[in-house]
């Protein structure tokens, strides 16, 4: 069966000290695959990334996972995958994840996750693509980032509508729902959702 969308998130290949980030990977994972989803995800086995990728594989769903060749080399390639793309660098990595997906979402992570999230989000803005992008600000894990957004807006060195093309929210479910609907898809609940 084809998925319903494709979501690529973008998390941390650690799990952080506070179990929460865990458990909201865990929650993220599960919502896409017993919603007929794909997850499309940097191809990890550690962190929040592999509990993503177990999590949506265990609830029924696809997983794509996207990861250059060095870091296979150091052992760190999830080979549950539904299907591994191994490229070679990390630029090729992220743009077959923005190919494969559907919509964008940010879970809590560190420096990766923050230049993927970015990135996309500045492609959204030059036209590049008109995918929705989110931050699940769980635990107020974003709230410095939102600030120091903000901060930007208020100098004028960022424009408003640039803030509008990001999606925010602190529940995981209702950010999932949206982000899918804004990218004109629907979810498909498998009998034990309805």
């Amino acid at each position: 069966m084809n998925p319903s969308f494709s979501l690529c998130v973008y998390c941390g290949s650690r799990p952080g000290l506070d179990p929460k980030h865990l458990a909201l990977a865990s929650t993220v994972g599960q919502w896409i695959g017993r919603h007929g989803g794909q997850l499309v995800y940097g191809g990890g086995k550690a962190g929040l990334m592999g509990e993503v990728a177990r999590s949506t594989l265990g609830a029924g769903g696809r997983v794509i996972g996207v990861i250059p060749a060095a870091l296979v080399e150091k052992e760190w390639a999830n080979h549950d995958c539904s299907e591994l793309h191994i490229v070679s660098t990390m630029h090729d990595r992220k743009r077959m994840m923005a190919e494969r997906a559907d919509a964008f979402l940010a879970l809590p992570g560190g420096i990766g996750t923050f230049e993927e999230l970015f990135e996309v989000w500045t492609w959204r803005q030059l036209g590049y693509h008109d995918k929705p992008v989110g931050i699940l600000n769980t635990s107020g894990y974003y709230d410095g980032l939102l600030t120091f957004l903000r901060t930007a807006v208020s100098e004028q060195l960022m424009s408003e509508w640039q803030m509008e093309l990001i999606q925010t929210g602190s529940e995981p479910i209702a950010l999932l729902q949206s982000l899918v609907q804004a990218a004109g898809l629907t979810t498909t609940p498998r009998l034990e959702e309805i």
